[in-house]
């Protein structure tokens, strides 16, 4: 990690732990440059990162503050199975079907394949990879107090995150282990997810057509604004 992503990264780590609240001044260019002992340029790098991002506000000479909540969600949250199920009052289990550790484009990487039931009945065929880079403590965990997704969201923070959703036909594996006809139409949901431009995760979850949907609810920019 460069002296602008370490910087980034610990700035994050306050506003996503919720120390720095919105509204929060960041220290001052200068301060930061005398804290870690760098160019103006190194600092002003991790500063355009995070604004792009949305986690911090430039203005002009008030300084660069925790940006507030956007108006606008994003159409696909992070969201938790497990904790969706408790929500809806809907029993909940998971089963680890295989793990390994495969060689990625920057390090290696933790592959899960998770199936998770709901109500008694498959809800989601899960395949993810998990950067050991990012996450080295991943090897070591177990999985069996909560699958990949939940410890993930419990323990790193992530900063950026990228969904597609797709659909396809379930071929004959696939249909065994969702219980459903080969053939049936499924939603696919892929994302990936990376904290100060480093990927943590990517996964597919793929989910029967009939037993799931994605829904979102956002609010209009401003009057006028483009839909």
């Amino acid at each position: 990690m460069n002296l602008s992503d370490r910087i980034r990264a610990d700035i994050e780590t306050r506003i996503l732990s919720g120390e720095w609240k919105p509204g929060h001044p960041i220290p001052a260019e200068h301060a930061l440059m005398a804290e870690y002992g760098c160019a103006r340029m190194t600092v002003n790098k991790a500063i355009a990162a995070m604004a792009a991002a949305g986690l911090v506000t430039r203005r002009r000479r008030a300084g660069t503050v925790v940006a507030a909540p956007a108006a606008e969600r994003a159409v696909m949250e992070i969201a938790d199975i497990a904790e969706e199920s408790d929500r809806l009052g809907l029993s909940y289990r998971f089963t680890i079907l295989s793990r390994a550790v495969e060689a990625g484009a920057d390090g290696p990487m933790l592959s899960i394949t998770t199936l998770h039931e709901r109500g008694g009945e498959p809800l989601a065929l899960e395949e993810r990879r998990i950067s050991l880079v990012a996450v080295p403590e991943a090897a070591a965990e177990s999985f069996a107090e909560a699958p990949p997704g939940t410890w993930l969201l419990q323990h790193v923070a992530w900063t950026e995150a990228e969904h597609v959703i797709g659909a396809l036909g379930a071929d004959p594996a696939l249909a065994r282990r969702l219980d459903i006809a080969t053939g049936a139409p499924c939603l696919t949901l892929d994302r990936r997810t990376w904290q100060g431009g480093e990927l943590v995760t990517e996964v597919r979850l793929t989910y029967p057509a009939s037993r799931h949907r994605f829904t979102s609810r956002f609010a209009q920019r401003g009057e006028g604004a483009p839909g």
